[in-house]
């Protein structure tokens, strides 16, 4: 399916199943909530989204551990998945999804390229974690990551 289609399927689900959604986004920087948010009615079921881009925001408004980021760093399965937990609790939602990644084109190392994102869906008993390398500039990283992300929800919701 298309963004858009994967999108009308994301809000129908939400709707009808009345389930309150929250994000945390980091190399997206919003673009997930943007897509959302363009939707009518989204406030049925969107609660908001912490763009959590440093280190620090994520410790803070999402209770990532220092350790964590220590031991993984900010691009990891892990910082992933705490940050879609401490989304969950910060909105008290339903369900929530996180994407940590490197959108580049600076910030690479050997170990995590450009293009490393990784994406955690959770309704606080089952979790959706992926990790995906996504090709192109900044833009379409980023683009490639919000699409994931949706796919990622919808996986998790069906």
């Amino acid at each position: 399916m298309s963004l858009s289609a994967d999108l009308e399927v994301l809000s129908s689900v939400l709707e009808t199943r009345g389930i309150r959604l929250a994000m945390a986004e980091s190399c997206t920087g919003g673009l997930i909530s943007e897509l959302i948010t363009e939707r009518p009615g989204c406030s049925a079921y969107f609660l908001g989204c912490a763009v959590t881009y440093s280190n620090e925001a994520k410790e803070r408004i999402l209770g990532v551990s220092h350790d964590t980021l220590l031991a993984h760093g900010a691009v990891s399965e892990e910082t992933a998945r705490e940050m879609a937990a401490g989304a969950l609790r910060a909105f008290g939602s339903d369900a929530a999804v996180a994407v940590t990644g490197i959108a580049g084109p600076g910030g690479a190392t050997d170990e995590k390229p450009v293009g490393l994102v990784y994406i955690a869906a959770t309704d606080g008993e089952r979790s959706v974690i992926s990790a995906n390398r996504f090709h192109g500039d900044r833009r379409r990283v980023r683009e490639s990551a919000a699409a994931a992300a949706v796919r990622d929800l919808l996986t998790l919701l069906s």
